[in-house]
């Protein structure tokens, strides 16, 4: 069984969860330590008591160990990243991809905890010195999603400690094991105890107390909506910092003028890989009616020649869907499609393969109105709906038309589109002839409306959530 990690010592918890592979229900990923209230407890005031002193640590002390992390999680990708495909079901390529992403980001941290910036500035009153420089938050909570099993806890715990503050971590319970190895790396890597704690287990115990306890300065959290909400206002009733990364429902514009290839490129991609099960995933397809039929058609095309199966087989496009709540939430939204009157272009069917698993054919909607539930509701699985548009105008308008706001991208080949959808996107991130899925680490995420609640994410811009500004004067006669 693997433990818990608290205050620099790996403890046993009051359960035990045992996660099983999406790809084949008979293999036993592993069993791990789930925190009671008595571990959150010692969790909580291991990080607070180790604040001070790492809020004063040596930057490159920082820096030394947040490369030493990079540098073993990338020399154990292959091995990390099997591990992430059995758990989470991403194919095994996405799944190197994502660990490597995880040791880029501990690595760019590295270097970020060296690059502190404060400022200097002339007082309007004569005699004084003036400066700014920006501190730790403290004790940070952080609760990570399922989807992401590596890449989300890492780019919220690196900066974390770059910039000095200590951690408590809350992996999904649904894929414990990535934030365990990585908690593991963590460990050998030479923090002092207490600066950074796993504590895995359900979220209306771990979750909850690290919200509502005060020693808790700050809440990173990632997930569904509702949860978000509850979050926020958990943290605003004791005024908490807290950042929020939520749902999205993104639209990707396809012009009549657009290269068809790349358009039909760039809509499977966002829409089905990784199954769909991400918040950047463009589920809601909008297209000129110009080259709407052909659109539909080259889709059909290429949805036929995708390999959904097991994770870890060699040719598989498509891993499987998550577990089986979110199996019967893709299903219950198919149905809901066609009650509406939506055309299932092709999928949305059960598969069997040579293992007992939550395979799911990609599911491709026509014929869709955009005030029709599955067009508006995040399902968060390989289900995208196709929104005929009348010209540009009148897609911009449908792009922005969601109380969501994370990422939308349009294809086409005209500057004068592209420039404008840029500007007026009603979104955090735009993409032009690319997918809406996929975002470097070095630069912000993070999203508008309903997607996002506070500071952005990843890059520089982590510095925004992660430390607090101090303004200091000084007499210098």
């Amino acid at each position: 069984m693997k433990k818990l990690f608290i205050n620099g010592e790996w403890l046993e918890g009051a359960k035990v969860t045992t996660t099983r592979s999406p790809s084949d229900l008979s293999d036993v990923v592993g069993e791990y330590a789930s925190a009671g209230t008595a571990e959150v407890e010692m969790a909580i005031a291991a990080a607070s008591n180790a604040a001070e002193s790492w809020r004063y640590s040596n930057v490159q002390q920082r820096a030394d160990i947040l490369d030493k992390i990079g540098t073993e999680i990338n020399e154990r990708k292959n091995e990390l990243g099997t591990l992430l495909a059995r758990e989470e079901g991403k194919t095994l390529p996405e799944a190197i991809g994502e660990v490597g992403r995880a040791a880029a980001i501990f690595k760019f941290f590295a270097q970020e905890a060296l690059r502190i910036r404060g400022d200097k500035l002339a007082s309007v009153r004569p005699g004084l010195d003036v400066d700014v420089t920006r501190e730790p938050v403290g004790t940070v909570g952080i609760i990570a999603p399922w989807n992401f099993p590596i890449a989300i806890p890492a780019w919220k715990v690196a900066p974390a400690l770059a910039y000095g503050n200590t951690v408590l971590l809350k992996p999904a319970d649904l894929v414990p094991g990535c934030s365990w190895e990585m908690a593991e790396i963590i460990s050998r890597s030479g923090l002092p105890a207490g600066v950074f704690n796993l504590v895995s287990g359900p979220g209306r115990v771990v979750g909850e107390a690290m919200v509502n306890d005060r020693r808790v300065d700050a809440i990173s959290f990632t997930g569904s909506v509702g949860t978000g909400t509850r979050v926020l206002a958990g943290c605003a009733a004791r005024r908490a910092k807290v950042q929020l990364e939520m749902g999205g429902k993104n639209p990707l514009v396809v012009l009549a003028d657009s290269d068809l290839n790349v358009a039909v490129n760039a809509a499977i991609q966002g829409a089905f890989y990784s199954t769909g099960q991400r918040c950047t995933a463009s589920s809601r397809l909008i297209v000129e009616e110009g080259i709407y039929h052909a659109f539909v058609a080259a889709m059909k095309d290429k949805l036929a020649q995708i390999k959904v199966g097991h994770a870890l087989y060699a040719g598989i496009d498509i891993g499987p869907v998550a577990d089986q709540s979110q199996l019967e939430q893709d299903l219950r939204y198919i149905d809901i499609a066609k009650n509406e009157g939506a055309t299932l272009a092709f999928g949305g069917d059960l598969l069997k393969r040579e293992t007992e698993g939550y395979f799911l054919s990609p599911a491709l909607f026509t014929d869709c109105h955009p005030d029709m539930v599955h067009a508006r509701e995040e399902i968060f699985g390989p289900v995208a709906s196709v929104i005929p548009a009348k010209n540009y105008e009148h897609a911009l308008q449908l792009a922005n038309d969601t109380e969501f706001g994370l990422t939308a991208g349009i294809c086409t080949t005209s500057l004068k589109h592209a420039t404008h959808f840029k500007r007026h996107a009603r979104a955090g991130m735009v993409m032009v002839n690319v997918p809406t899925a996929g975002v470097d680490y070095h630069v912000p995420f993070g999203g508008t409306k309903g997607s996002s609640y506070g500071a952005r994410e990843q890059g520089s811009a982590a510095v925004e959530f992660f430390t607090t500004m101090k303004t200091s004067y000084t007499f210098a006669g």
